[in-house]
């Protein structure tokens, strides 16, 4: 099976374009709600729940884990493909999306690579270092944070999110590529379609990443078991709520989500959510 982890329903759309790219593999998807948005977060907490999440997907059984979040990927790759590293009795794999993304803006733009995203993905500097490898092109790269939260409050056919996005995309001036750096941006499409110049280039890494995660299983045959094209969803916060609103994202419904909570430094399976009120002792 294939783990796909994100930070909340964001990955969804990455999850959309694995499934349609590669449908006979069974997927599993964690989505941290209940602990979104990492965008903001100490650098420590995103390494913390990025460690808890991926261990949970291997417990899950998944021999391969795609870690869809972009800010975990800028931030926490490296740390997460150190702490699961690959050994004799245990050959998993963790895979980012930043670099896929890097190949794909470089591959498109004709120079000026403008980077949108969440304050931790753009302070990392990631995006800047990996494009850097593959090319002299110029980046500009800004933070958006208003955006996820309008996209959670599926808002991104109003005014707000439209004002929001053409307020962003002012401070991007003479890029000729606007790479969507964030797995929310996507559902923001028409906004950015209005608010960009024409002729600038709107970059949806989500179908690249798919290919470039085909062709990695091409490259080690047998690595990860084909199934039945199954999917199993786990989150942190309500249930009912991700199935709700994790729809918008996957653009189909979404089976039975199981809920997972924090446990002694670990995420374990729960049968109800507990809806905790006043004072707790530990």
């Amino acid at each position: 099976m294939i783990g796909v982890y994100d930070s909340g329903y964001g990955g969804l759309t990455i999850l959309r374009a694995l499934r349609h790219a590669l449908g006979q593999y069974d997927f599993v998807y964690l989505g941290d709600s209940g602990r979104a948005p990492y965008g903001g977060r100490d650098v420590n907490a995103v390494l913390d729940f990025s460690e808890q999440c991926v261990a949970r997907l291997f417990e899950e059984r998944c021999e391969l884990v795609v870690v869809a979040c972009h800010t975990v990927s800028c931030t926490a790759l490296r740390h997460l493909q150190r702490m699961f590293a690959p050994s004799s009795h245990s050959p998993r794999r963790v895979l980012g999306v930043t670099i896929p993304t890097a190949e794909a803006a470089v591959a498109v733009s004709a120079g000026n690579i403008g980077i949108i995203g969440t304050q931790r993905t753009i302070q990392s500097g990631t995006f800047v270092t990996e494009i850097a490898k593959l090319s002299r092109y110029r980046v500009t790269a800004h933070a958006a944070p208003l955006l996820a939260p309008i996209v959670e409050q599926a808002w991104e056919q109003t005014d707000i999110a439209k004002q929001a996005v053409a307020r962003y995309v002012s401070d991007f001036k003479n890029v000729d590529t606007l790479v969507l750096a964030c797995t929310h941006y996507p559902l923001l499409i028409d906004a950015f379609l209005e608010a960009v110049p024409n002729g600038i280039r709107i970059l949806d890494p989500s179908d690249y990443v798919a290919e470039r995660l085909a062709h990695w299983l091409t490259q080690h045959p047998g690595f990860v078991k084909q199934g039945r094209g199954s999917l199993d969803v786990l989150c942190t916060g309500h249930p009912d709520e991700f199935r709700q609103h994790g729809k918008r994202f996957l653009g189909a419904e979404l089976p039975t989500v199981r809920h997972i909570a924090e446990e002694r430094g670990r995420l374990a399976h729960r049968n109800e959510v507990q809806i905790v009120q006043g004072q707790v002792v530990r």
